[in-house]
Formats: C-alpha cells, structure tokens, sequence
C-alpha cells in the first residue's frame, strides 16, 4: 500500500528519514540523459469510435498464425484446439479463480487440477506431478536444482541439443547457486555418445536432455539414461506431450523428473504466452519438488473431495523448508490443457501424433526433393528438422522473402547455433495439408532460384 503526504511537513519529514533532499533524488543513480525532461508527447485524445478505429489498424499489422501458414515451431507450436477447450475455460468460475486455499468453495478447480496431474502422470510414465510451473524452461531449472539438493553433488550436464532458452534458464539458475553447468555437444542432430560418456562421472549431480530434441530428433534415450544410472546420476527428460501420443513415455526408460511444454495441448501461440510448464517425478521426490500438488480424499460424510495435500513453496511453508520460490501456477492454461486431452482422449492424442510425423516426413521429402536445400541430420525426428539452405541465400533472407507469400517458414538455427548459421528448423503439425506444403516447395523453388529475396 503507498502513502501520499498530506502536507509540505508530511513530505519533508519522510524525505529527511530517508536522507535525500527531494523526491528527484530518488533517480540519481540514473544519468541525466536517462531521465525525461518535460511532458510526455502525446497526441490528441480519441473519442470512442476513432479509438476503437485506431485500436484494429493497430491490431492488423499483426500477422501471426491466424493469417500465415506457419511452419515456425522451436518450442511453441500451431496444434489445432477444439471448440470445447474455449468453452469450458472462459466459464466465469475457471476464467476468474484464484488459487485454491479454501477447498470447500474451489472443489471445481482442485478437481480439475487433481485430473491435470493424473494425465501428466498416464502421459509421461511418472509417479506423481505437480499443478504446473511458469513453463517448460523454469520446469526443467526447477528439476535440475531438485536433484543437485538430493544427490548433494554440484555438477549438472545438459545436452547442447535441449532447447537453448531451457539452458539459458537453466545456467542463470545454477550460476545463483553455485551449481557448475556442462554442455555436451551433439553429433547428426543428437548427444554425442562417447562426449557424454566422458561428462557424465559420478561427481554429475543430475543429466537434462530432451526427448525429441531441439532440432526434433530422437535422442538413444535408453542409452544416456543407462550411462547416468551407472555413475549414480540422477536424470531429467524435457519431452513433447504431443509426441507420448506415439512415443514411449520417458518414464518407461527410468527418467526421474520429466518436464516439458503443454502450450501444444490446447493453448494458442500468443505472442510466446501464457506457457505451461509441467512437472512429473518419481515418488522419492515428493518432498522435494517444487509447486505443490491437489490430492483426493473424503469429507466427514465420506464424499469425495479434493484439496492441496503437499505445498512446499516459500509463500505456504517457513522460507528455510520451501524447496522453491515459484509462487503461483498456470491453472487456467493447465485447464485448457485437460479439456484438450479429455476431449481427443488416448486414440485421438496418437492420431495427432502420428499426423505430425507423416506430415513432417512428407515436407522433409518434398522440401529436399524439389528445393535446393539438403537435411541438416540424419537421425530420426517426430514432427520437426533442420534444413541446409544453400549458402547464397541467407537464411534470415529467405524466411522474410517467404512471409510475403504467406508463410512462416521456421526458426533460423543460426540465431542459437552458430555453426548452423545456413540451417533452418521447420514445423509441421497436424494442421498443415498437403497444399500448404506444396506451396512452401514450391515458394522456396521461386526464391531459391532467384538467390534469395
């Protein structure tokens, strides 16, 4: 709550507790050039109608999903979400809840998060899950930091083919404390073998790898996993939800945190947000994790009910035993992503699933068939690849060449991998037809042909 000063008096007495002279003061630190010297240049008001006018020009030169073919992914991908999805999250009672504390007015709420964490659980193979996290990037930091307190070892390897901002994420928070952060190199688009054999040792706290990985290809899961149990290291796995509906789920190999994404779950794009972060583990870390978990019980009557059984972050427990500082989670976005899995169901989830794949492989075949582009990997991927483009067309080039024909070609690699500064990583999920891909060759033939835009 601030506190305005009701006189001159009032005002210089608080200025003098706190030693300044004036309020401007307050901005020393910042240099003058910093600081605005004058009004505010603004222009005149609008009534309403010229507001409302200015407001959807505004909102026009936004050309996102909704209006081009996108084949950009990199994490955030364009799924299709049922109608039902909307339908049930902008009721009034989901749309406007708050956090749960009282059980016996949020029962719709904790139930709907208690199913939340029990298909994370059917999903990934794991014991338990949590009400989620910010997103995938703090889910997997969140993980890493878990397992280093556990094992009492202060080194962390990530695989250099796990998103770059999970590792971003992850490096800011092992460097608060004082976690050492080793990056194993990829060979053919997946973790060397004999490089992680070498920064794997028993003084490695925990492994972070991603299962399909950053450039979408299937890491030897089994393999890595293996080599971490014989050195006692403990393992996180950042995987796909949309690719469980095909793949073997992580807990299956004996990961012991799984996180990952659920934007893909019935959630839009939306300029990078909201996200959903989920957290899935083995029952040993139950009073480790971070977050906190809906469980099911009964009332006195022995009804049915649901209410927050653990809660271990700083905000409901002394801030010595909390094991994070996360304060909230995404509710109504884990929401979204119940009514999207309830609605479609295991076969329907496998049939999204295997829809990327087809989709994906046919793109990869008619884009190096037809194009001067080559793929960057030879190993096995899911719903996304990396392309060579020919070098005398720069990526980035090319990519704005193929928005003005409608389409959001991928993620230029070279932003976050230097070394594949000519290499672009492209999407393609179950919404994308055969017309849509034809279209991209063929763009990309009329570009290319010419030597960029």
């Amino acid at each position: 709550m601030s506190y305005t000063p009701h006189t001159d008096a009032d005002r210089d007495a608080m200025l003098a507790a706190i030693g300044i002279e004036s309020p401007e003061n307050l901005f020393d630190p910042l240099p003058a050039s910093a600081r605005l010297s004058g009004l505010l240049s603004l222009p005149e008001r609008l009534d309403e109608i010229s507001l409302v006018h200015h407001m959807r020009d505004l909102a026009s030169r936004n050309a996102g999903a909704s209006r081009l073919v996108s084949f950009l992914g990199a994490g955030l991908y364009d799924h299709f979400s049922p109608a039902v999805v909307d339908a049930v999250i902008s009721r009034g009672e989901f749309a406007t809840s708050y956090t749960p504390y009282q059980p016996e007015l949020s029962q719709g709420m904790l139930q709907a998060i208690y199913e939340f964490q029990s298909l994370v659980c059917a999903l990934t193979g794991m014991d338990m899950a949590n009400a989620s996290m910010y997103d995938g990037a703090t889910a997997a930091a969140e993980a890493a930091l878990m397992l280093v307190d556990a094992a009492n070892r202060r080194q962390v390897v990530v695989a250099r083919s796990v998103h770059p901002h999970y590792r971003q994420v992850l490096q800011t928070y092992c460097t608060a404390a004082d976690v050492s952060l080793v990056e194993c190199p990829y060979g053919d688009g997946v973790t060397d073998a004999q490089e992680f054999r070498s920064s794997v040792t028993d003084a490695t706290a925990c492994v972070v790898v991603q299962y399909p990985n950053f450039f979408g290809c299937l890491e030897d899961l089994s393999a890595l996993l293996n080599h971490c149990q014989t050195v006692g290291a403990r393992t996180v796995v950042v995987t796909d939800p949309v690719s469980l509906g095909l793949l073997k789920p992580p807990g299956a190999y004996g990961a012991d945190v799984v996180v990952g994404e659920g934007q893909g779950l019935g959630c839009p794009i939306g300029f990078g947000g909201p996200l959903l972060g989920f957290f899935a583990f083995k029952s040993e870390f139950q009073r480790r994790f971070p977050g906190r978990i809906v469980g099911m019980t009964q009332d006195g009557s022995g009804r049915r009910g649901f209410t927050m059984t653990l809660r271990t972050r700083e905000q409901d427990i002394r801030r010595e035993r909390a094991t994070s500082n996360i304060c909230t989670n995404e509710a109504l976005v884990a929401l979204a992503a119940n009514v999207y899995l309830c609605s479609l169901g295991p076969r329907g989830l496998r049939q999204v699933a295997d829809l990327c794949l087809q989709k994906a492989h046919y793109a990869a075949d008619v884009l190096t068939k037809e194009c001067s582009v080559k793929l960057a990997f030879g190993a096995p991927f899911f719903k996304e690849f990396a392309l060579y483009v020919d070098t005398r067309t720069p990526v980035h080039d090319l990519c704005r060449a193929l928005r003005g024909d409608g389409y959001l070609a991928g993620y230029p690699l070279g932003d976050a991998y230097p070394e594949l500064h000519n290499a672009l990583l492209v999407a393609v999920t179950e919404k994308r037809t055969r017309e849509q891909i034809d279209g991209l060759a063929a763009a990309v033939v009329r570009h290319m042909g010419r030597g960029g835009a």
